[in-house]
């Protein structure tokens, strides 16, 4: 039987044979502390880029699908202006018409419209009045935008689907026809205010989360467009003609 006043103090067995209790030392005990955050703040660390990494995943996705539907919703805008000649030609040649023929010209021209906002954010080919923008820091820009999707874009999108989804459902029971002789059915055009919207705010989304990575370090600048050159690769490639040009008219000074 060991007896023990406490740690660091002498202990006995029964036979009277001291044992000297060793107790934790300070630096040991602040080491292994550190170690166990420092595994935690590691770990922590992982999950975080894990999130941030699926969540770039679900990015790309959206950019895809937008991207998609930008290559098919040209057609769009072929088909209506077929339509449209043909109809001017059948006019002019057999005096004779249709208001189908020119519903579906808008129809066309409505789908191609709405269907391709997803697209035309993924470009960055919206109009954009900056005046003030564009004189700020990068992150300062990051951060409007951040502002402008979560508080803006994602409630306006979400404001027209529950105003829309309820009446496109609306037209597609009543079979609504249009109100011109020999018009359309009304449904398939406000299937497109859905459609539409849906794909805006999903690339909103794909556009918040590649600004949020950028802020993290995870991704590059999203501001720049495909192909486009940042400030400093535009001032490093400044930088390389003119030692291209000093390095040439070196041997014509030469002699």
């Amino acid at each position: 039987m060991v007896t023990a006043a406490g740690p660091g103090s002498h202990a006995e067995d029964r036979t009277g044979t001291a044992y000297k209790i060793r107790a934790p030392h300070a630096p040991d005990l602040l080491a292994h502390n550190a170690g166990v955050s420092g595994a935690f703040a590691s770990g922590a660390s992982n999950t975080n880029e894990e999130d941030m990494q699926g969540l770039l995943k679900l990015s790309r996705a959206i950019d895809w699908l937008n991207a998609q539907v930008g290559k098919w919703v040209i057609w769009l805008i072929l088909a209506s202006t077929a339509i449209s000649a043909i109809n001017a030609v059948v006019r002019k040649v057999f005096n004779t018409s249709s208001n189908a023929y020119l519903e579906v010209q808008w129809y066309l021209f409505a789908w191609s419209f709405l269907v391709a906002a997803g697209v035309t954010l993924l470009n960055r080919e919206h109009v954009r009045i900056d005046v003030l923008n564009s004189r700020l820091p990068k992150k300062a820009q990051i951060w409007i935008d951040i502002v402008g999707f979560a508080l803006f874009l994602t409630p306006l999108c979400l404001l027209v689907l529950y105003y829309t989804v309820p009446m496109t459902l609306q037209q597609y029971q009543s079979g609504e026809m249009s109100g011109n002789p020999g018009g359309l059915i009304r449904w398939p055009v406000w299937l497109a205010l859905p459609v539409g919207f849906t794909l805006l705010m999903l690339q909103g989304w794909s556009e918040l989360i590649k600004r949020i990575a950028f802020l993290t370090g995870d991704g590059p600048d999203p501001t720049l467009k495909a192909g486009e050159k940042s400030a400093e690769e535009e001032l490093a490639e400044i930088l390389r003609q003119r030692e291209q040009g000093k390095a040439a008219d070196a041997p014509a000074a030469a002699r």
